[in-house]
């Protein structure tokens, strides 16, 4: 069931054991703006049945917030004008060369090109898949693009993140929202989860930039902006105390600076910025 953020913005949540992000509608007098295409077709199926429910205008443009696939493998099922930048549409390119078969995607997993999940994914909610052949973005824009859907616009911008170098945001000034995608998450390199230390102050300037209130992300569907300054200051705080790859001397570091032991979510940021030290000591 789609949830209701305001008149003209309304959100499907991410369901995480189905490996499903959040995904947006942005409606206005002419025209709707969809937020990501999904994990699959059966996931972009589902939403539109969803907006079918609703009286709302046509859907023109569907925004792929970056190139992972759970955001843009539904992205076929769109009759829409489909948006991305230029660094996601490079990344793209490489999921349209790759064949959907279960010899190709075994092979795929075996060689870490593809998630096991993505694979039992893909199995389960592509139909016709021997044959399918992901669609090229229509629209590739670098650094800004502002569309105006009909009396509501909306910004989007790309930027460098903690997560991945090609991420987009959307805003709506006059709703004060702001559609992050996974840009304020970390990510996985050679089995290490990590923030990218060297990224996380010009991201949350990038994102601060916008007089936000409420903000959708991909994996935890909608915080208000009191829970969003505390993940900021929680990530911050801990980044500052992590100046090499030794986890004891950035915990004491912490104790030292704080007056106080690190809680749960900055012990968990610690380690993860210790990791980006190691695995930029590789």
């Amino acid at each position: 069931m789609l949830n209701k953020l305001s008149d003209t913005i309304y959100y499907l949540s991410n369901q995480d054991d189905r490996e499903r992000p959040t995904l947006g509608l942005i409606c206005g007098d002419r025209s709707s703006l969809i937020i990501d295409s999904g994990n699959s077709p059966q996931h972009a199926q589902d939403f539109l049945l969803e907006i079918e429910n609703l009286n709302v205008p046509p859907v023109k443009y569907v925004v792929i917030t970056h190139a992972h696939w759970d955001h843009f493998l539904g992205m076929n099922e769109f009759d829409a004008t489909v948006i991305v930048n230029s660094q996601t549409n490079e990344m793209i390119k490489e999921w349209q060369s790759l064949s959907y078969d279960d010899c190709s995607l075994q092979k795929y997993v075996t060689t870490n090109q593809m998630s096991a999940m993505c694979m039992k994914i893909i199995q389960t909610d592509m139909p016709n898949r021997d044959s399918f052949k992901l669609k090229s973005p229509d629209v590739i824009f670098e650094n800004t693009l502002t569309i105006d859907l009909g009396n509501k616009i909306c910004i989007l911008e790309s930027i460098k993140s903690t997560h991945t170098d090609d991420s987009t945001i959307i805003y709506i000034p006059d709703e004060k929202v702001v559609f992050l995608g996974d840009c304020a998450y970390g990510t996985t390199t050679n089995s290490l989860f990590h923030y990218k230390q060297s990224l996380l102050l010009p991201m949350i300037k990038d994102i601060q930039k916008y007089d936000a209130k409420m903000f959708l992300l991909g994996h935890e569907s909608i915080c208000d902006l009191n829970e969003m300054n505390i993940y900021w200051e929680e990530l911050t705080t801990a980044s500052q105390v992590v100046k090499s790859t030794s986890l004891e001397n950035a915990i004491e570091s912490f104790k030292a600076e704080n007056k106080r032991e690190p809680n749960d979510n900055e012990l968990f940021f610690i380690k993860a910025f210790v990791n980006d030290h190691i695995i930029q000591s590789q």
